[in-house]
């Protein structure tokens, strides 16, 4: 693990190292998953009177495939149990994906990560907690992911692919890295190549070495994708002598025909592409089959591994028996207070250090370069300070007692940046504070696992509220959409500012005119417009692309 770990570090430097990494690789994954080759001389041959030992064994065994074909399709009878009561509502169906065998379909979870169920609310509430609670009416919009027939007829070639290969390094935190991998598969398809397991970059800021299987389960991204794309854990032998056309730049918002035009001929010639730098740069706006394949990938494909996807269960759990809980993604790290060109809210001293370094590394800036702290500030560029997040939340009727879970990195200025949170809100928690001693042991040092916690969690959660937009904040918006429209808190940044710095206006006061200009900012039902200059991703806004009204039931078919 450790030689693949010194190649992938060296291809994130400098392009040359993507061709040493073609023929090690491949190679170093072969030898340790397969240690020693023999030849194993078939049993029958040297003992021919087993012959019919064999032929009753196998008799034998295809009667027990029927009985467990039996059992499953009972244990798949919605007749009520306990694990129903910590399903999401039947109002959300089963997918089904299709067989590999033949197209009809078997059944698969109706998402890659299932929530605990948002808590009913209480009769005794108050008039303002339950509005608070209340969850969004989701309108009756369901997941559809029927692939048209053109789709599926090309996928029987497709998910077959054995002569040109895709090989992506996806860029940044976990979020944003998942945007690429969804991207990495749909421009797999529109190739009509076979994609290897992307590799994660050792990101600058995050310093986080993990593997792509350390994070998501192959296994079940492969099993997931196989009628769409065949996805490969590393390139065969017979292309590892292949000269590789390398990308690192494409310019935004590309389209399929840019895609083909510009990669497929070499592509078809050297049998090998590498794509690099290709955060958000395929268009949002793409042909139906090909927004559905990016709601499969985002929301069926991705799955954690089994110990994360487990250790985020059960600090959601803990939260969630002690009654309704809010996550808040705080983004209050150093690095955003650089990025966003934004004042910190802690005073001159930690404003200065942000300055600092900020001057010192004007590529770090990363948007508006002509835009003042003032001017950001108004124009509702700027992540809500902890303060601002209390503030908010008080006033659409969050109860002091409510549990609080904050999402995110360590806040610049440490427990002063949490400060005006915690006074009005006690009980605000963290993973730290939910895991037992020695569970969170194996990711100290691994922002990707921890991140994925922090969505396991958060996705959970009755209320989400995100301080800043981000790929989080979308992620989660998106994904809540996809389970049933739970409640989701979109701030209106630029709409708040003026009040919340005008002192005149009164508490009581503040929470009415908060509330009305978020009454439609709570995760109810937004349709994605399908318009060139649409800015809106399927992944974040999932209706109508992925997400119909009707009475049938909703199937993820190939």
């Amino acid at each position: 693990m450790a030689r693949q770990r010194n190649i992938k570090s060296s291809i994130i430097k400098t392009p040359s190292p993507f061709f040493t990494f073609l023929p090690v690789s491949p190679f170093t994954s072969l030898l340790n998953k397969f240690p020693s080759l023999r030849i194993h001389r078939p049993y029958y041959s040297s003992r021919p009177r087993s012959y019919l030992f064999v032929f009753f064994l196998l008799i034998l065994l295809s009667l027990l495939g029927l009985s467990l074909l039996r059992l499953v399709s009972v244990s798949q009878d919605p007749s009520p149990s306990f694990l129903t009561l910590l399903s999401p509502p039947p109002s959300h169906p089963p997918f089904a994906s299709p067989s590999s065998n033949n197209h009809e379909p078997v059944v698969l979870s109706r998402s890659s990560t299932m929530p605990l169920p948002a808590h009913p609310v209480s009769g005794n509430a108050t008039a303002e907690k339950a509005e608070f609670w209340a969850q969004p009416d989701g309108k009756g919009y369901r997941p559809c992911l029927d692939f048209t027939i053109q789709y599926r007829k090309a996928s029987a070639k497709i998910s077959k692919q054995k002569q040109k290969f895709l090989m992506v390094v996806v860029l940044g935190g976990l979020n944003q890295q998942k945007i690429q991998i969804v991207d990495a598969v749909v421009i797999a398809r529109i190739l009509e190549a076979a994609l290897v397991v992307p590799v994660l970059a050792v990101d600058q800021i995050w310093k986080d070495e993990s593997e792509f299987s350390e994070i998501f389960d192959v296994d079940h991204f492969k099993r997931t994708l196989q009628a769409d794309v065949r996805v490969v854990s590393s390139l065969p032998s017979t292309h590892l002598g292949s000269k590789p056309t390398i990308n690192t730049q494409m310019p935004d918002n590309v389209s399929p025909l840019w895609i083909r035009t510009k990669f497929l001929k070499e592509l078809n010639r050297g049998g090998v592409l590498i794509l690099g730098g290709m955060y958000s740069k395929l268009s949002k706006n793409l042909p139906l089959d090909l927004q559905k394949l990016r709601c499969k990938v985002a929301f069926h494909a991705l799955r954690f591994v089994s110990p994360i996807q487990e250790l985020g269960d059960k600090f959601a759990r803990r939260l969630w028996i002690k009654g309704p809980y809010i996550a808040l993604h705080l983004r209050l790290e150093k690095d955003v207070w650089v990025r966003s060109g934004c004042l910190t809210g802690l005073g001159p001293e930690h404003d200065g250090i942000i300055r600092k370094i900020r001057e010192s590394q004007p590529q770090l800036l990363t948007e508006r370069l002509n835009m003042t702290n003032t001017q950001r500030r108004l124009a509702g560029l700027c992540p809500l300070n902890a303060v601002q997040v209390a503030r908010l939340i008080k006033a659409l009727g969050a109860p002091r007692t409510a549990q609080v879970y904050r999402a995110g990195g360590e806040p610049f200025g440490g427990a002063q940046a949490l400060q005006g949170l915690v006074e009005e809100f006690p009980n605000v928690i963290t993973k730290e504070m939910l895991a037992r001693e020695g569970e969170l042991s194996p990711y100290i040092n691994r922002s990707s696992a921890m991140a994925a916690l922090d969505y396991i969690v958060s996705l959970s959660s009755d209320v989400f509220l995100p301080s800043h937009g981000g790929n989080m904040g979308s992620a989660m918006q998106g994904h809540r959409a996809y389970l049933g429209h739970r409640k989701y808190v979109k701030p209106n940044h630029r709409g708040m500012v003026g009040l919340l710095e005008d002192t005149s206006i009164s508490e009581a006061e503040f929470s009415s005119i908060m509330k009305k200009m978020h009454r439609r900012n709570q995760g109810q039902p937004k349709k994605r417009t399908n318009e060139r200059s649409s800015s809106r991703g399927v992944t974040a806004y999932p209706v109508p692309e992925c997400m119909c009204r009707h009475g049938n039931r909703s199937l993820l078919r190939s």
